[in-house]
């Protein structure tokens, strides 16, 4: 359920016309609902409250300071990927402690900023990284606490752009040479073990490669143990798909309390604190892309609604050929006509659609149309290609909104450039 409805005729965000802010403050804008957030969050975190568990938002779906308070408001921790996302999330009023970064390209910069910061864990996904890390750690007097994130080679039966845990994915140590990695890592005096990660990949609909990973996870615990390593968290990582609109799967998708039953099969008797790095499934459907119909082109064969959005702001659809949902935001009348439009934004490459053949009102230049699903990695892989500024992010809360990113100027991206010497 998500908090963005028809009222009235009008599409509104909690109790909010998305036309008002429109109005306000121009179009393309993203809107995030607090309510959608809030609901997303407690979801999640009463599916696993049985369990000794730690909830940590994955900052990458969606960095808006704004947005990270409102979860850490409820007890959000934080899975970073960089220095920048840990900064965000402290600021945000995360404690460190609630911290986890993880990633495969960690600078020494970035490790010296977590340690300081003292945050809870660092998945370390390869042995360069281990020996950088120790190095840092122990000229800054400190021991690292670190898990070591392994790639169990699980098909998530996802976009091959986002599975992260087959055996030719970039990520974590492969499996069958975990342990030899733990007892080399043992031996680092900056070091010190304290658990073990994994994550399989994104937008996840099935419960079954969860099952089989967490299952070697499960063996791989028990294993290190009489090893003599004292494996005390288990970093599940993220992955749970929400429905897109896109097909009948929708239906059936599994929830937070399908996933968690899932974890406590695997986990029941380890006596570990759980780690999840929730993202998509919070914020995916808490926020939506709302942009002004520019004109409607007729073509030989083809009903094209050129809009203000371009794939700048909203990459998904071009890079992964994601569906996004898209909706009217005057709520068309019974027995309007139905026409089958493309809906593309004004940059020069095909690539730039929304959607294909989209069951759409015949309706004309001016109108808003809202892009739904647009929470995660909408606005946090929008860019400024062809000169297009950064558009608006605002959040919504009952009958109030507040822009939580402004609109970038063009005049604002050209001062952060300049003309070297021989051309002043």
């Amino acid at each position: 359920m998500d908090h963005f409805q028809y009222r009235d005729g009008q599409l509104c965000a909690e109790a909010v016309p998305l036309a008002r802010i429109a109005e306000a403050v121009g179009t393309p804008f993203y809107c995030y609902s607090t309510a959608t957030l809030e609901r997303h969050y407690r979801v999640f975190a009463e599916a696993v409250a049985e369990l000794p568990a730690t909830v940590c938002f994955a900052v990458k779906a969606n960095p808006n300071i704004a947005v990270i308070r409102t979860l850490a408001r409820l007890g959000a921790g934080a899975d970073v990927v960089s220095g920048g996302e840990m900064m965000k999330a402290l600021e945000a009023g995360v404690p460190a402690e609630r911290i986890v970064f993880s990633g495969v390209g960690k600078t020494r910069g970035e490790m010296a900023l977590a340690l300081k910061a003292g945050i809870m864990q660092i998945n370390v996904e390869s042995e360069p990284e281990l020996a950088v890390l120790d190095q840092v750690a122990r000229e800054l007097g400190v021991i690292a606490p670190i898990a070591v994130r392994v790639n169990p080679d699980v098909d998530a039966k996802t976009h091959r752009k986002i599975t992260t845990g087959k055996s030719e994915n970039k990520f974590g140590i492969d499996w069958t040479s975990a342990r030899e990695f733990h007892a080399r890592a043992a031996a680092f005096a900056g070091l010190r073990i304290a658990g073990l990660s994994v994550h399989i990949g994104s937008q996840l609909r099935k419960l079954e490669p969860f099952r089989e990973a967490f299952a070697r996870v499960r063996e791989m615990v028990l294993t290190l143990r009489e090893d003599g390593h004292a494996i005390e968290t288990i970093d599940f990582g993220g992955g749970l798909g929400i429905p897109y609109g896109d097909d009948a799967d929708d239906m059936t998708s599994p929830g937070p309390q399908d996933y968690a039953a899932v974890v406590k099969a695997a986990t029941d008797d380890l006596g570990c604190r759980l780690i999840f790095e929730p993202g998509r499934v919070i914020v995916g459907n808490a926020g939506v892309l709302v942009t002004r119909v520019l004109y409607v082109k007729h073509g030989a064969t083809r009903r094209f609604a050129i809009v203000d959005a371009a794939m700048n702001d909203l990459m998904r659809p071009a890079l992964y050929d994601a569906y996004h949902a898209i909706v009217p935001i005057t709520e068309p009348p019974a027995g309007t006509g139905i026409v089958e439009t493309d809906v593309v934004g004004p940059v020069c490459e095909t690539g730039d659609t929304f959607g294909v053949k989209r069951p759409l009102p015949e309706a004309g230049a001016d109108e808003l149309l809202a892009i739904r699903s647009a929470g995660a990695y909408g606005a946090s892989m929008s860019s400024t290609y062809n000169t297009r500024p950064l558009i608006p992010e605002v959040l919504v809360r009952d009958d109030a909104f507040a822009v939580i990113r402004p609109r970038l100027s063009v005049e604002e991206m050209i001062a952060q450039e300049a003309y070297p010497d021989w051309l002043g």
